[in-house]
């Protein structure tokens, strides 16, 4: 028994070495900009598309993960991840055109849609029912995690390039610090990489491998079958409500909060660091009780948690209470509500609610879903800054919030112990 639950960590930990490069690669690039601007003289348009080739990428990615998973098999996926993930760390490390750079964003934008699909799918195939919740959610925590590091190390690779006399091995390659942030991504995906080789594959996708013939898998049109109309509908609306609760405004303004609340900082990226520190904290909150307590009352109590914390936000800015704690305070409240429900959550019930012939291709949707908010509210949170203020933006963060409360009390079923089979049943009744 104690063998087995030691292979089952070390596959949890392997298959969530995606989420950890899924978060740092998207990370990374924050500390990169202004080199890779000033490097290759870009303009304002170029910037914007090295940023957004990653998103194109990783659109492109999602799409083609559900169909070639179920037909290839979930493991060859989350090799094929680690594998342009690779290429991706070493194209950018040392690729010296920018239009070739572009080119390995976009095949890291592939590698992070192939594994913010597959990883949490595969985690959920492999987990037992009693601790499914809390392995799917190890991904969101990986995410994190890989954030984290990317703040962590760029903060690194900086103080060392300002004092080059204790830079040690990192100045020996003579490379710029901004390749040093993307090299650092190698040594992960090469774990990544290496440790697929010692995981099994999903045993429910050989199961469904035994029970459908290739040539006729299960295709989109199924998920449209009146039985599992509920489930897509929670499957769209759960990502679509984590990104247009507010998180990305929240870690824009992170580090101006921090600074306006009167903490004593030394530049941006240890802000990000003191952000991404919390938001990997609360997120073992969820880890804790998820199959404990359960996934409604987590996602209830996050959703109100979330909607009173913006509200307050934006009172906060509203009345001009900037420069005190209480700022801070309401922030902070907000991502200890995110990160125990709203952010690892959609991945958890989105994997489990559905049945083995399309729970690949449900996913696809609905980090498809994810990842085109994302884009949504990359473009729309600065004109609404600008155009109808700070206060009334976090407003509408918090009334999003709210919906998000009423979908899951009207919606999602607990689902906390069940096996996949009791909750594909769920639906026929």
């Amino acid at each position: 028994m104690q063998q087995r639950g030691q292979h089952l960590t070390f596959i949890t930990l392997v298959a969530s070495l995606g989420g950890f490069l899924f978060g740092f690669d998207m990370a990374v690039v924050s500390g990169i900009l202004p080199f890779v601007e000033h490097r290759f003289s870009l303009s304002p348009a170029q910037l914007g598309w090295f940023v957004s080739s990653a998103l194109a990428g990783c659109i492109a990615g999602v799409i083609f993960a559900g169909d070639i998973s179920d037909r290839l098999g979930r493991k060859k996926l989350l090799f094929l991840s680690a594998a342009l993930f690779v290429l991706t760390a070493l194209g950018c490390t040392f690729i010296p055109v920018f239009s070739w750079l572009i080119a390995a964003r976009i095949l890291g934008g592939m590698a992070v849609g192939i594994a913010s699909s597959v990883v949490p799918l595969y985690l959920s195939e492999i987990a037992p029912d009693h601790l499914r919740g809390r392995l799917v959610t190890y991904y969101q925590l990986a995410v994190t995690i890989g954030i984290f590091s990317a703040y962590g190390s760029n903060a690194l690779l900086l103080k060392y390039a300002a004092t080059p006399a204790q830079s040690g091995w990192l100045l020996i390659t003579g490379l710029e610090v901004w390749r040093k942030m993307f090299g650092v991504g190698i040594f992960p995906a090469l774990l990544f990489l290496l440790g697929i080789a010692f995981i099994p594959e999903s045993p429910r996708w050989l199961k469904l491998r035994h029970a459908t013939t290739k040539a006729n898998p299960a295709g989109y049109t199924q998920l449209l079958a009146p039985r599992y109309r509920r489930a897509l509908l929670i499957a769209i609306l759960l990502p679509l409500f984590s990104q247009f609760s507010g998180i990305n405004a929240i870690i824009y303004y992170g580090p101006t909060i921090l600074h306006q609340s009167g903490l004593t900082l030394d530049s941006s990226l240890i802000s990000q660091l003191f952000f991404g520190a919390a938001n990997v904290l609360f997120t073992f909150i969820a880890i804790w009780k998820v199959d404990s307590l359960g996934r409604r009352p987590l996602y209830l109590w996050g959703t109100a948690g979330a909607a009173v914390s913006l509200l307050l936000t934006g009172i906060c800015f509203y009345v001009g209470a900037v420069n005190g704690i209480c700022l801070l305070l309401c922030v902070l409240a907000f991502l200890a509500c995110f990160a125990f429900s709203i952010g690892p959550l959609k991945f958890v019930i989105a994997a489990e609610i559905f049945p083995d012939s399309i729970r690949a291709k449900a996913l696809s949707l609905s980090i498809m879903v994810m990842w085109t908010a994302d884009a949504i509210m990359g473009q729309l949170t600065p004109v609404m800054l600008a155009s109808v203020g700070t206060p009334q933006t976090f407003w509408c963060f918090a009334l999003c919030c709210v919906f998000a409360f009423i979908t899951v009390y009207k919606l999602v079923p607990e689902t906390k112990g069940q096996s996949m089979e009791a909750i594909q049943n769920h639906w026929l009744h």
